[in-house]
């Protein structure tokens, strides 16, 4: 049996362990934050290696861990291939490079435009001006929807660019860029997954009534929004499987946003979390099952 060092013990986790276990491959839990982690000095083993401890015996990685400091010393400890490593990650965070290259690949994205800071109120100005309002302001590098706000006028965006630029300032603030993008009003959220290059699965993403009454907008499921499986029209599973092989990326969720007969891409994430099974694909542990069996052949 394979052994798969899963870097993550949240929900996806606690959903993979025994699907996997059906087919052959054993998830453990490798810690990889919020703890320390020992770099050098530790005892050799028998053939004069540094002794992996915990890290020892496994066959394949899933997925690099999402920080990259740490994930830099595990990766070092494993020593095995994994499915979806660093660079598959670094691809995925940067949401101005991904939909560049997707639009770059001709598949549909919002009007988006990269600021990199700093830059004075004209450059933002102009940065907006082909743009209607109200538009969505986001980092670049930020997950689960942290940060991302509607502007309705050039006073309002010019608000939340002072926050950015605050945050910005910090010296040792890496991403100093943000994204300006259009707002699709009323757009159905969708992840789409896809497994080794082939549609897996779809949810729809979509907050409660009362929520959207009292007028929030983000479908983030960490922000109270709930998943419910859909079956994805073709085109829509096409767009998915297209940006996974755009970006050369095994394991992938694909956001997609739905308005007005327009069917955008909006992010992607290689660190996506599973749902339950039943939102799925009837294949989809097996596709996965054969992906990491896959990756593991590549050490």
């Amino acid at each position: 049996m394979l052994r798969l060092a899963m870097t993550t013990d949240a929900e996806t986790f606690d959903r993979v362990r025994e699907p996997l276990a059906a087919r052959g491959v054993a998830v453990e839990h490798v810690r990889a934050k919020e703890r320390s982690l020992r770099v050098s000095g530790g005892d050799l083993d028998e053939d004069g290696d540094p002794e992996r401890g915990e890290f020892d015996g496994f066959d394949v990685g899933f997925v690099y861990p999402s920080r990259l400091m740490e994930g830099a010393v595990v990766d070092a400890r494993l020593s095995v291939p994994w499915v979806n490593g660093r660079e598959a990650v670094l691809t995925s965070r940067n949401k101005a490079g991904v939909l560049a290259a997707l639009d770059d690949a001709g598949l549909p994205t919002p009007r988006t435009t990269l600021v990199s800071n700093p830059v004075d109120e004209a450059v933002v100005t102009e940065a907006v001006s082909s743009f209607s309002y109200p538009v969505v302001v986001k980092p670049n590098s930020a997950t689960r929807g942290v940060g991302v706000a509607a502007a309705g006028d050039l006073d309002s965006l010019l608000g939340v660019v002072d926050y950015l630029n605050l945050v910005h300032d910090y010296r040792a603030t890496g991403d100093k860029s943000y994204l300006i993008q259009e707002y699709l009003p009323d757009a159905r959220d969708y992840r789409a997954m896809v497994v080794d290059g082939a549609y897996a699965g779809a949810v729809r993403r979509e907050l409660p009534a009362d929520a959207r009454e009292a007028g929030r907008w983000k479908h983030n499921v960490h922000r109270g929004a709930e998943a419910a499986g859909v079956d994805l029209p073709e085109r829509a599973r096409e767009v998915a499987e297209r940006a996974a092989d755009a970006l050369g990326i095994d394991y992938l969720g694909v956001d997609l946003l739905a308005t007005d007969g327009r069917l955008v891409v909006n992010e992607t994430n290689a660190r996506p979390t599973v749902d339950a099974a039943t939102k799925y694909e009837p294949d989809f542990y097996d596709r996965l099952a054969g992906l990491i069996e896959r990756a593991a052949g590549e050490n």
